[in-house]
């Protein structure tokens, strides 16, 4: 009898100090997000975020299981037309275990790209993408050392690319493509130590690829739809080990039979640019190209026979000068 008369105080006890003791969340971090849902005018998207619950098991926040501390924020719609809308928040800054942070697919985020991000020393991945986030792509985020990944991709930013970028030592992979980004790629990206896969499509970029891209050995190079003009040939070479360039519907004008491709090639989209020469016989060496397509160019010659090239469609090659040879109509 006397030892349950000790054990329902203890109970008691325990049941008083059972809500604090599931806070882990740190109330620094739920005092930032609690911020952040305000400056978007208290989204339904956020309704999970209740201030009398641990943030931790808030919708889109994670926390780090030992610290918990926050340390990836993803804030993304499944539906159109979402009810958040403004500008990112300032607040964003003041998450400094953060190492993931996501906004996508909210089209009614506006404005410019946060400069406080610049604060988020820890941060791997940065994804801002099919957004309506306009201006330029900030130089502040070459302070982000640690960062792998850069995702800027669909939204409304404009101006040039800034060439402080490459001082990014661990960036894996950077995407710019489908924005308003105009000017050329900065000459200093051929200084990348980490060889990031390079996503530049459907922009007004223009002028001549630098040849210090020689020195860049990315596994995926995406060009296509700009404006860009010259040679492109720096990008190959039969020392490195890219695996997927497209440089279609571009203005590129160069002699493609004094190009050296990689054997690691597995996809090669030139189409709609102004190259010439003939295919050289080294692309037959290419033992595992699946994708193909040079036409409407200025190719001339005899297809080489051998390795891949006979197994793409006649529509890899049509519209160019003289180009003959199967798939295409037999040489005379």
């Amino acid at each position: 009898m006397a030892t349950n008369m000790i054990m329902i105080p203890f109970c008691f006890l325990l049941m008083l100090l059972s809500p604090a003791l599931s806070q882990r969340c740190n109330p620094q971090d739920k005092k930032v997000l609690l911020q952040i849902k305000k400056d978007f005018n208290n989204p339904y998207l956020l309704a999970s975020w209740n201030p009398d619950t641990d943030c931790c098991d808030w919708y889109t926040v994670t926390c780090d299981t030992k610290t918990h501390r926050v340390n990836s924020l993803v804030i993304l719609s499944s539906v159109p037309n979402t009810n958040l809308s403004g500008h990112i928040p300032p607040s964003v800054g003041d998450l400094p275990y953060l190492e993931n942070l996501e906004f996508h697919k909210l089209s009614n985020l506006t404005g410019p790209v946060q400069p406080t991000i610049a604060k988020l020393a820890r941060l791997k991945t940065l994804t801002i993408s099919w957004t309506n986030v306009s201006g330029p792509v900030p130089a502040f985020l070459a302070q982000l050392k640690n960062l792998s990944f850069l995702d800027l991709s669909f939204n409304s930013l404009s101006g040039t690319i800034p060439p402080s970028l490459y001082q990014l030592p661990n960036l894996l992979s950077l995407r710019l493509d489908r924005n308003r980004l105009t000017g050329p790629i900065p000459a200093s990206f051929g200084s990348f130590r980490s060889n990031p896969d390079l996503y530049l499509s459907h922009n007004q970029l223009s002028g001549t690829i630098p040849t210090s891209l020689k020195n860049l050995n990315s596994n995926r190079i995406d060009l296509s739809r700009n404006k860009f003009e010259g040679d492109a040939s720096v990008l190959f070479g039969p020392n490195k080990t890219t695996q997927i360039v497209d440089l279609s519907r571009n203005s590129f004008a160069f002699d493609l039979s004094k190009v050296q491709f990689p054997r690691s090639l597995i996809s090669l989209d030139l189409n709609h640019n102004k190259i010439y020469g003939s295919i050289p016989a080294g692309l037959t060496a290419v033992d595992f190209l699946q994708g193909f397509n040079v036409s409407y160019n200025r190719l001339c010659g005899q297809i080489p026979v051998g390795g891949r090239l006979q197994s793409f469609g006649a529509d890899s090659y049509f519209h160019n000068k003289c180009l003959c040879g199967s798939p295409l109509p037999s040489c005379n």
